[in-house]
């Protein structure tokens, strides 16, 4: 394609591409003796604030087969008290110094990672001090109430039943089949119902005991604050995390190529529209190489511009559907992808699949225009 010879100049000083990319001089970053790593960067805007955040390499995928929801649980318990914050007192002080539950505090669980994130203000030294304290309590101190478990037992079943919407809904059903003959297939996050309304409260601690631990943690930390006073209260406080003696071994798991094409089809009372996806399943690229940020490039000037075709053919005065779009994006740890997708016209569907494929076949076999490139480049 023309713009891989637009591009290759910005590159052609690197001798090995396979090189990774030196990390930015601005962020300071290293190893604590416990094992866990930190990466801290001053920022002066917004001005007076900070975003913390404390990332456990470890996910649904896990969870043993009696421990099925636990992680994504866990989480929550993070919420429900700890060592310095009993109950509800965390969720209380942060709301208090004005950080807002979901729009300053929150935390997702996947696949393959846990994280926590925390954004306070940075004018007042005991302020920051006690943000650091909430992070170190997630890490090592969660103090697993017996009261506490059972309550977001119903909490976390409640999401179960509502999801995230009819989309999170459909994913449930679909992802079993992306991710077909691999742990991704039988470790969503929401995990099964049974299990977490029935689990021994041992269990979910033998999850945290197990995972939450200095060498798959990091914490980061960016913000309006003086450096070198960061960095040092970053040591202090999260070298007092024990080291695991025996830890158990984390698994990376892979994703089997198929032979041939799977299809799933969902389907949920909330959907109001026919969506239709093609997932090409790729192999994930190198992390942190110079060829690795190239084809980043290149992926994104070519998802900006295959998602400018399909626009132009839904602005038709008789068009083939009603939205569509196309790009990379990753899929999971193991696997990247390359999407697909489009909304369909009632009873339109056969017709809006035809015109997302053809228009992909034709754009890959395209000499663009320069105007084209250049339009995706300033949106990139």
């Amino acid at each position: 394609m023309l713009i891989i010879c637009n591009w290759q100049p910005s590159f052609s000083q690197i001798r090995d591409m396979n090189a990774l990319i030196p990390m930015d001089k601005s962020i300071r970053t290293g190893v604590l003796p416990n094992g866990m790593k930190y990466y801290i960067r001053k920022n002066n805007k917004p001005e007076n604030r900070a975003e913390m955040r404390l990332a456990i390499n470890a996910g649904s995928t896990a969870e043993n087969d009696a421990q099925q929801g636990l992680a994504h649980l866990c989480e929550h318990m993070c919420f429900n008290g700890t060592k310095n914050f009993k109950k509800s007192e965390l969720v209380d002080y942060l709301e208090s110094i004005g950080t807002k539950f979901g729009a300053h505090l929150n935390a997702y669980t996947s696949f393959d990672e846990t994280v926590y994130m925390l954004q306070l203000p940075t004018d007042k030294e005991e302020i920051v001090t006690k943000g650091l304290q909430i992070l170190e309590d997630w890490a090592h101190n969660v103090t697993f109430d017996s009261i506490e478990i059972d309550k977001e037992r119903g909490v976390v079943i409640e999401e179960w039943r509502l999801g995230q919407g009819a989309q999170e809904r459909a994913r449930r059903q679909y992802w079993p089949v992306l991710f077909k003959d691999s742990r991704y297939a039988v470790r969503l996050p929401i995990g099964k119902k049974e299990i977490i309304e029935n689990f021994p409260q041992q269990v979910i601690k033998d999850f945290y005991n197990d995972w939450y631990r200095p060498d798959l943690m990091a914490i980061a930390v960016v913000g309006d604050f003086d450096l070198d006073k960061m960095v040092a209260l970053v040591k202090e406080r999260f070298s007092q995390v024990p080291a695991e003696k025996n830890p158990l071994p984390l698994k990376a798991w892979n994703v089997p190529d198929n032979e041939t094409m799977m299809v799933a089809v969902a389907k949920d009372k909330e959907m109001t529209n026919t969506t239709i996806q093609v997932i090409y399943k790729q192999n994930t690229q190198t992390p942190g190489t110079y060829d690795n940020y190239r084809k980043g490039i290149l992926n994104n000037l070519y998802s900006t511009m295959l998602s400018a075709r399909y626009s132009e053919l839904s602005k038709l005065a008789e068009p083939p559907f009603l939205y569509a779009a196309g790009g990379y994006s990753s899929l999971v740890r193991a696997k990247d992808g390359f999407n697909l997708v489009t909304v369909a016209k009632p009873d339109g569907g056969a017709k809006a699949l035809e015109a997302l494929l053809t228009e992909a076949k034709e754009f890959n076999v395209l000499v663009l225009p320069l105007p084209e490139l250049d339009r995706a480049r300033v949106k990139c």
